[in-house]
């Protein structure tokens, strides 16, 4: 099976159709390596899954059965999933969660045009958000959503943003309580009792390590100005 590097691992994984169409930047320079994870998805595994769940097709479902899979592999390597868009400026990646529809993506596309060149965007569905060596990374991977939006790379983390619609701009530090909560709704949760213990564990290490912010935003070049300079402020 082919051999990809994502988020600073060694994937194996078989797919094809769209799973292996996005997957195509993130493959591994050397194929002869060992994998940290392997991913085969059997047909007969998407078939029962869409005979559950027959609103998607059978490539659709793949793809997020491999996602899945990999999401669930990575927290034995201190890392977890993170639904959000993640910008990158000046080798500092922000990370913007929200649910689905609130804007996430537009405001990190209003990032983009703020700050042209300098920035650009890791992943706009699904980075990984990773422990190694002590500190915190954001990382792309291929499970980028239906705009396939990634970069094949790993980027420290400056900080972590839950984005809820507001006529004016703040910023804050989140609240604990609240930020775990926003945590485990945006990240596998449809796990057994000894993965689930191990997620809490990355979550509160990862916590620990990068600040995590709650911000009202609308659509303006000041939502930019606001969480930019909220979240550079902890930059070495």
């Amino acid at each position: 099976m082919p051999i990809y590097d994502i988020a600073g691992l060694r994937v194996s994984m078989n797919q094809g159709g769209r799973t292996a169409a996005q997957a195509v930047p993130y493959l591994s320079d050397d194929q002869n390596k060992k994998a940290d994870v392997i991913i085969n998805v059997t047909p007969e595994r998407v078939k029962e899954t869409m005979e559950e769940y027959p609103q998607l097709n059978q490539d659709d479902w793949e793809y997020m059965i491999t996602g899945s899979d990999f999401y669930k592999a990575l927290l034995a390597f201190n890392g977890i999933l993170l639904h959000a868009s993640c910008v990158v400026v000046d080798d500092r990646a922000y990370a913007f969660s929200a649910d689905c529809g609130t804007g996430k993506s537009t405001h990190t596309g209003l990032w983009l045009e703020h700050f042209g060149e300098r920035a650009h965007i890791l992943n706009d569905d699904k980075p990984a958000i990773r422990i190694i060596n002590n500190k915190v990374y954001a990382c792309g991977t291929p499970w980028s959503g239906k705009y396939d939006i990634s970069t094949p790379e790993n980027v420290e983390l400056a900080g972590i943003c839950f984005l809820h619609q507001a006529e004016e701009n703040t910023i804050k530090p989140a609240d604990v309580k609240s930020a775990v909560f926003n945590i485990f709704s945006q990240t596998v949760r449809k796990l057994g009792p000894n993965a689930m213990e191990k997620l809490f564990d990355t979550v509160d290490a990862i916590f620990n390590m990068v600040p995590i912010f709650e911000m009202g935003c609308n659509i303006s070049d000041e939502a930019v100005l606001v969480s930019y300079g909220a979240m550079s402020k902890n930059q070495k």
